[in-house]
């Protein structure tokens, strides 16, 4: 049977996909130990904002910098099923009002908020993931994208949402948990999620889910739709005279990245046990922008290697300058626009143009080589 390898970028395509679910899969897992696989899948989580980034940014020219509105949309959503499963009257017996999260009785609510009610079903919150972001995402982009908003001012804007969406987080402390957010998370439809068992299989999910968002991502910008993407990135007024709906072309780019994000905020909440607004402001929003830069604004697989390079150093700066990370990171960030505009991924196609030009060349007339030949099975 053959199979089409093309909407993965071939062999070559494959074969980096195949290395990057190496890598996440199994040297990861037996090189580390939990708490270290723990943080890793935290970064990975955050590598479904950075390939979102690609498509929209990378490939569609719109500069969000709001990402954190999404990944914390996915984040809430989950982190508001699991608090539902662990307020039980039975485990909230000694509050004043038992049945209902800890914080909504610490701020005298009596009552469960009408839009809480339906994250008690895990069926409505998978749902919830992943089209509240969507709807959000497409009223933002037809509103801005019809009016023809792009570049720097679309960039300002979805920042400034950030910082109206986490203010209004922090003010609504009985419905939100505030500033600390939604803490104390335990189970999952009875399971625990907090074990090392459960921590492993959560990172392994994480894992399988970001290789399949990668490949889906891979499959858009092989059709027609990524064709249209890059021709309005690159000629835009060309592309609107051509007959082609360029705001709805944007709005869809810019939904199926905040699916992606809040699909990394949902798997970040169930690994970490919780899900705050400090997560979502216009720091984290902009750390997302860098591991897009960092690992390749054109490349989907260089994307999750940014966030892991990111992550990992992030952690290095801020153990051995506390005060200081910030600007490193924001150092790094410049340097990587002005000497590395296509960043880790880039660099990689750069020296292994190279290798490949320095290796011998097949005679004309020969037989074609396996390498280029189809994969069968």
């Amino acid at each position: 049977m053959n199979v089409n390898l093309d909407f993965l970028g071939g062999r070559s395509g494959l074969v980096s996909l195949l290395v990057l679910a190496a890598v996440i899969l199994v040297i990861f897992p037996v090189s580390m130990g939990v708490d270290q696989l723990t943080l890793t899948g935290r970064f990975l989580s955050f590598g479904f904002v950075a390939i979102g980034l690609v498509i929209c940014w990378g490939y569609g020219g719109i500069l969000s910098l709001g990402q954190g509105i999404f990944f914390g949309i996915g984040g809430y959503c989950m982190a508001m099923f699991l608090k539902l499963e662990a307020s039980t009257p039975e485990a909230t017996a000694i509050q004043t009002t038992p049945g209902i999260p800890d914080f909504m009785d610490w701020n005298r609510i009596t009552e469960l908020p009408w839009f809480w009610v339906p994250f008690n079903s895990l069926t409505f919150t998978l749902v919830a993931i992943l089209l509240l972001p969507a709807a959000f995402a497409y009223l933002i982009g037809i509103a801005m994208f019809k009016r023809r908003v792009s570049g720097v001012y679309f960039a300002i804007i979805t920042q400034a949402l950030v910082v109206i969406l986490t203010i209004l987080l922090v003010a609504q402390q009985g419905y939100t948990g505030g500033a600390n957010g939604i803490t104390d998370l335990r189970t999952l439809k009875g399971w625990s999620i907090n074990t090392d068992e459960a921590l492993i299989t959560l990172y392994f999910i994480t894992a399988i889910l970001l290789l399949v968002v990668i490949m889906l991502g891979k499959w858009l910008l092989h059709t027609k739709f990524g064709r249209i993407l890059i021709a309005m990135r690159d000629r835009e007024d060309r592309v609107r005279f051509s007959g082609y709906d360029v705001a709805n072309f944007k709005a869809f780019a810019f939904c199926i990245a905040s699916i992606f994000s809040a699909i990394g905020g949902a798997m970040f909440t169930l690994q970490e046990g919780f899900m705050s607004p400090s997560l979502i402001g216009i720091i984290p929003s902009i750390e997302f922008v860098i591991f897009a830069a960092v690992g390749g604004r054109l490349s989907l697989i260089g994307a999750v290697y940014g966030a892991l390079a990111v992550g990992f150093a992030r952690i290095a700066f801020a153990e051995a300058y506390p005060e200081l990370w910030l600007f490193l990171m924001g150092t790094v960030f410049i340097v990587v626009v002005l000497f590395l505009p296509y960043g880790l991924a880039g660099l990689y196609e750069k020296y292994a143009a190279k290798i490949r030009d320095r290796l011998p060349r097949q005679p004309a007339g020969a037989a074609p080589s396996t390498e280029s030949s189809e994969v069968r099975s």
